[in-house]
């Protein structure tokens, strides 16, 4: 197995080649550029080489043009020649079309096997930062969360959640007590929040089964690892969604999997495109939690791969961890722009040769400025490279092929059917539902009671004896009698002319009757 993955090489007025160490792949990577320079097409030549040494990959797929991962590319493409002459130029002899083992995955199930978690494992700070809560409403959701591990209540999709909070407002003078203020006004803002979530498709991606990550760190049977191609095109229509997905499966990586200290590959490479998307108006307690994912994580032998159009998009804390880099084309049109460009130039060791900040203006498409981390872990000095060429279809697949990858998946039919098991949901409903059955019966023997008592009134007025409630019946002979008569005499005063007799005879008694 080959240690290094082959980026790209020189030419003339180039330097040497650029090859990434797999043993310092885990140190985590920059893909930045300006729109057309060859991002993409960089993401997904190094996606080939991970999978070809047997290192799973995670990636996005924001504009549909990954999904040629699939599929080899063909002499009648227009470009073969170019490639062909690329590969020559650069010194990459073993060259050759190639198609990889791809899994595609898709929050909604279109386009994709599904992609689901519970609200439970998305947990209150990211799901704050999902719904774009205010302070005092992140302090509501997470007593949602903690009453209900409290109560035994598990959060699982949607509809868990929002029970929960109509219970919290229902019973927030009590919970107060413990927790601090639950206002009517901050658990009506989530509600309508969640609502928002649900018309953006969400409700799909809250759920059971749950992603296993088993599942996105596989080999195929011929030990190459498996690229697993997020469709986010229609995602990206909903960024918050878009960027809280992928920093949960970030989060969960770094939950679930063990310390292995320095591998010799990586156990997994994740490729985060659009990463600004992660950053913008991000709370600080957030932009923490990405700081110290990306410390530690690699750690777990995750490499995290930032992918944007400028340095700039990730902060200085966390772009000070991108060890590998590549940098295609900045345009620096206005002085926020050259500013940008200057400090992108600032964060590479320089190289005696050529101006890097000039040479990140002027390279062209398909061309880069690179840096990879060398011996011991150091920054290599900065080199003009040219991107070696995909072996994989340069650009998106058909419909038709997509859907054969997908049904002849490993994991097909996994995912595929929703489960909603015994949870918040139900529980809640099932206690609502005994509390009105009991309040119902409760009202039906407090009726009950008061016909008893009117009866029990009316024969009182007619005997004139004082009958206790649990009297039903007379036990003496003579009591029998006097209480046949008793109702031959009411038979005969029910008219209006009788009452009112009574009425004159009995007086108070019947007064209000």
């Amino acid at each position: 197995m080959s240690e290094t993955l082959f980026i790209g090489g020189g030419g003339e007025n180039y330097g040497v080649k650029q090859n990434l160490l797999l043993k310092y792949a885990n140190r985590h990577g920059l893909i930045a550029g300006a729109t057309g320079t060859g991002k993409t097409v960089t993401l997904q030549i190094m996606a080939e080489s991970f999978s070809a040494v047997g290192v799973p990959v995670f990636l996005s797929d924001v504009k549909g043009d990954l999904s040629g991962l699939a599929k080899s590319g063909t002499e009648s493409f227009k470009l073969h020649d170019a490639f062909m002459k690329r590969a020559g130029t650069i010194g990459f002899d073993d060259y050759a079309y190639n198609a990889f083992p791809v899994t595609f995955w898709d929050l909604y199930g279109e386009q994709g096997h599904p992609v689901r978690t519970t609200v439970s494992e998305m947990g209150p700070l990211l799901l704050a930062r999902l719904l774009e809560l205010s302070e005092a409403q992140e302090g509501v959701l997470n007593i949602a969360f903690r009453v209900a591990d409290e109560e035994g209540l598990p959060l699982l999709d949607l509809k868990d959640l929002q029970s929960m909070l109509v219970w919290l407002g229902e019973n927030r003078e009590s919970v107060s007590l413990r927790y601090g203020n639950i206002s009517t006004a901050s658990v009506g803002s989530i509600q309508r929040q969640l609502l928002v979530l649900e018309n953006q498709g969400a409700t799909q991606f809250f759920g059971e089964p749950a992603l296993a990550l088993s599942d996105i760190m596989s080999t195929d049977a011929d030990g190459r690892g498996r690229i697993n191609i997020l469709a986010a095109d229609k995602l990206m229509a909903a960024p918050r969604l878009y960027a809280t997905s992928l920093l949960w499966l970030l989060s969960e990586l770094f939950e679930e999997l063990p310390e292995v200290g320095d591998p010799d590959k990586p156990k997994l490479v994740f490729f985060f495109d659009e990463a600004h998307l992660l950053f913008d108006d991000a709370p600080k307690a957030l932009v923490e939690k990405v700081e110290q994912v990306a410390r530690l994580i690699r750690s777990k032998g995750v490499g995290v791969y930032f992918v944007t159009q400028n340095p700039a998009d990730v902060p200085e804390d966390i772009l000070g961890q991108l060890g590998n880099r590549v940098q295609h084309a900045l345009r620096a049109f206005t002085p926020k722009d050259q500013k940008g460009l200057k400090q992108a130039a600032e964060t590479y060791r320089t190289n005696p040769r050529f101006s890097t900040e000039d040479a990140i203006k002027e390279v062209g498409v398909g061309e880069a400025v690179t840096s990879m981390l060398e011996s011991k872990g150091a920054p290599g000095v900065v080199e003009r490279t040219l991107i070696r060429p995909p072996s994989s279809q340069l650009g998106p697949i058909s419909t038709q092929e997509r859907q054969n990858v997908i049904t002849t998946s490993p994991i097909m039919g996994k995912y595929e059917h929703p489960i909603d098991r015994d949870s918040a949901h139900e529980v809640l409903m099932r206690r609502a539902e005994e509390a009105a059955r009991e309040a119902e019966e409760a009202e039906r023997l407090e009726e009950e009671a008061e016909a008893a008592e009117r009866e029990l009134k009316k024969a009182r007025r007619y005997d004139g004896k004082q009958v206790g409630r649990s009297s039903s019946r007379r036990t003496s002979r003579s009591d029998d009698v006097g209480e046949k008569l008793t109702k031959m005499l009411v038979k005969e005063l029910t008219g209006t002319t009788g009452r009112r007799i009574v009425r004159g005879i009995l007086g108070g008694l019947f007064k209000g009757r």
